[in-house]
């Protein structure tokens, strides 16, 4: 009893109840937090997606369809790139084949293509960066032209095409290559425009009218030879024929021989004219089939 009502033995006791409770409550704690930390991992796998961020599932799936977009596109490039390339080969090989020569025109009027046809036509290796003033420089409109005067240059005339306000057909150009070969050159030009109605440059078709010309001038030819002809054949039987009619009311034998004589005369040079002009007929049929 004594030891009990000792203040230092009660002063020991409530230390060892005080340290008791301490371990105990410590214990309790520690507890706790061990079961809440095995529940957390649980917890994560099952829960949704939390503000802080995604489960490593989630993430891996992110990962996945990220990289099928990326495969997706590099296919959908892989066969625009293709099918381009396709339009490119088949573009250029249609121009290659054509008659007719094409160049394409940029904006500020420089050459960036020309096909086999154009660079025969105009005369050159590669009229590739030449401005269209300077490929069309040995050049002039032919009189022929509605509303163009042959001082104009051709430049000025293709002005609405090359500034995208309209086309500029059947243009008839007097050409002169570097080699001094004359041409008759038909110029078309045409404006392309983008989508947004920009100008995106200017493609000019260009046919060789040479030979069609040569043709129609050697028919002008003709025809003005021919109506001589029909003149001249015209004043020659009048002349005949009046020598004709005078022979046969004149009984005059010196009247008579010269008359006849006369006749014969006319009849010669006629037969000279029809005989000169069916010499130059052959010649032009021949040259023609040449």
């Amino acid at each position: 009893m004594r030891a009990l009502t000792n203040p230092v033995v009660l002063r020991m006791v409530l230390l060892l109840l005080s340290a008791l409770a301490a371990f105990g409550l410590g214990l309790f704690v520690i507890r706790r937090l061990r079961k809440n930390l095995t529940r957390e991992p649980e917890s994560m796998q099952h829960a949704p997606l939390a503000a802080e961020g995604l489960p490593v599932h989630a993430y891996h799936a992110v990962i996945q369809q990220l990289k099928q977009q990326k495969h997706e596109l590099a296919a959908q490039q892989l066969s625009e790139r293709r099918k381009a390339k396709v339009s490119d080969t088949l573009s250029s090989t249609v121009l290659a084949n054509l008659s007719s020569g094409v160049l394409f025109l940029n904006t500020a009027g420089l050459v960036r293509q020309a096909n086999a046809a154009a660079r025969k036509m105009l005369g050159f290796a590669s009229p590739m960066g030449l401005h269209v003033s300077d490929v069309f420089r040995a050049a002039t409109p032919r009189a022929a032209n509605a509303g163009v005067t042959p001082a104009s240059s051709v430049e000025q005339v293709l002005a609405p095409a090359l500034s995208g306000k309209g086309a500029v057909r059947g243009l008839l150009l007097n050409y002169l290559t570097r080699e001094g070969e004359s041409r008759v050159l038909e110029v078309t030009a045409s404006p392309v425009m983008a989508e947004d109605a920009s100008l995106m440059g200017t493609t000019l078709v260009v046919n060789d009218k040479t030979d069609i010309e040569r043709i129609r001038h050697d028919q002008r030819v003709r025809e003005e030879v021919s109506s001589e002809l029909a003149q001249e054949l015209r004043n020659s039987l009048a002349t005949i024929a009046g020598y004709a009619q005078q022979l046969a009311c004149s009984r005059d034998q010196e009247l008579a021989r010269h008359l006849s004589d006369s006749i014969a005369s006319e009849a010669a040079r006629l037969d000279r004219t029809i005989g000169s002009f069916l010499e130059g007929a052959r010649a032009a049929a021949a040259g023609t089939g040449d």
